[in-house]
């Protein structure tokens, strides 16, 4: 390919004559991108597709320009753009930054987006090279955590910092509705609003695009092919595709969850040794979490069951239950996916005594424990019980239970259970 054309393709993605199209900001994760480009690290931003890897990076060249960056030097690269298919080399990379360089000639030093890096074989090579002559600040991105972190744990060690994205969280969520919650009085007035949009996100989760679209199911339907078909089958040449779609579905009917790989060998037919391989595959494409139950002793950690969650509700409903049925566990999933986008180190509780949903690690210790019953009334007893048993075996004074509607404190002698509706938990309040 003739540099004129690489550039005629790079031209339409690019800054360089115009602004492009951006969204709706995600100022969280703009300000930790931000702080993060101020180290003089390579930058890996990574998480499940359609996350908004690709837009943020965009949000940041847009807000990179308007302080006063100059637009030719700031070079973003789709590796995903059909112009490039068949083509994608470490060869070629080079030749694609060669020709940026001669024909659009940056005079400042450069910004680099490379997009879903990770489809171009070698490109570590060609990052640490530029980092290594401080020939620009470099942001990569990818939508496979094994990929990234493998080549950026060889060549590119001590020389990198991660961000992973997620989803949209409800706050985001109800920004994306035109709806800002900045205090407890838009909490009073806009109560009724905020439970009808908690309603919608638990049916279809928290894809940008999918939140700002009607055909809903459609683009979740497309996404879920695209995670197992293209992130996982493809990229990993998995030899049965057939099975691994059917384990897809098996953990996205069975998520908030106690699994066991040995049961699910034998329901879908594959061998054991399969079945860990696959589900190493779809978390490292961000399509599930597996949660260990906590001991002290790492041995114990892995032979015990471990819970499975969903990335998104909205994948978890097109798997084909009905949205009534499963409500409970979308509580569930959903408070997981706040604690860990929020970096808790995260675990479930069980002993012969009690169970507790989550208990949060910090260094060596417990520090938090969170129960989560959508139907509280019915199960109240039940529900404080094994928090309680959390709390005594972690010394705790205080815990958590995440409910529908109830909005209380409890003291039980000296230990207080606090009591919170999902959607007020989930906005901080």
């Amino acid at each position: 390919m003739k540099n004129e054309q690489i550039i005629e393709i790079l031209e339409s993605w690019n800054f360089w004559t115009s602004n492009r199209e951006t969204g709706i900001d995600r100022t969280g994760y703009l300000d930790k991108l931000e702080k993060l480009s101020k180290t003089g690290q390579i930058i890996a931003i990574t998480g499940a597709r359609r996350t908004g890897k690709s837009t943020l990076m965009k949000q940041f060249i847009k807000k990179k320009i308007s302080t006063g960056t100059a637009r030719r030097s700031i070079l973003y690269i789709n590796f995903e753009d059909p112009g490039f298919s068949g083509m994608l080399s470490l060869e070629f990379l080079q030749q694609i930054y060669a020709a940026y360089i001669e024909i659009i000639r940056p005079w400042e030093n450069i910004w680099l987006f490379l997009d879903e890096v990770q489809t171009v074989p070698q490109w570590e090579k060609f990052v640490r090279s530029l980092h290594e002559k401080n020939e620009a600040h470099i942001f990569v991105s990818g939508s496979t955590s094994r990929l990234l972190s493998k080549d950026l744990g060889t060549l590119l060690t001590g020389r990198w910092l991660d961000l992973n994205m997620f989803p949209l969280d409800f706050k985001e969520f109800l920004q994306f509705k035109q709806m800002n919650i900045e205090d407890q009085l838009d909490i009073i007035s806009l109560k009724t609003k905020i439970r009808q949009y908690l309603r919608e996100y638990l049916e279809f989760g928290g894809f940008p695009l999918v939140a700002l679209n009607e055909e809903k199911k459609e683009i979740l339907i497309r996404y879920f092919s695209d995670i197992v078909e293209r992130d996982i089958a493809m990229r990993q040449k998995v030899r049965k595709p057939d099975k691994l779609k059917s384990l897809a579905r098996y953990y996205l009917t069975n998520f908030s969850s106690r699994i066991s790989y040995r049961r699910i060998a034998k329901y879908i037919g594959l061998s054991l040794d399969s079945v860990g391989r696959f589900s190493d595959h779809m978390k490292e494409a961000y399509l599930v979490f597996f949660v260990p139950k906590f001991s002290y002793s790492l041995k114990e950690q892995e032979v015990n069951l471990r819970a499975v969650y969903a990335i998104d509700a909205g994948l978890v409903n097109i798997a084909g239950f009905r949205f009534s049925e499963n409500i409970g566990k979308l509580y569930e999933n959903t408070v997981f996916l706040s604690l860990i986008k929020n970096g808790k180190d995260i675990y479930y509780h069980k002993t012969d005594r009690s169970e507790c949903d989550f208990v949060i690690k910090e260094g060596q210790k417990i520090t938090e424990v969170i129960q989560v019953s959508y139907e509280l009334k019915e199960n109240k007893d039940r529900e404080i019980k094994g928090l309680l048993g959390a709390m005594d075996a972690y010394n705790l004074k205080e815990g958590f239970i995440i409910t529908e509607d109830q909005d209380e404190e409890i003291m039980v002698g000296s230990l207080k259970i606090i009591i919170r509706p999902l959607w007020k938990w989930l906005l901080g309040f």
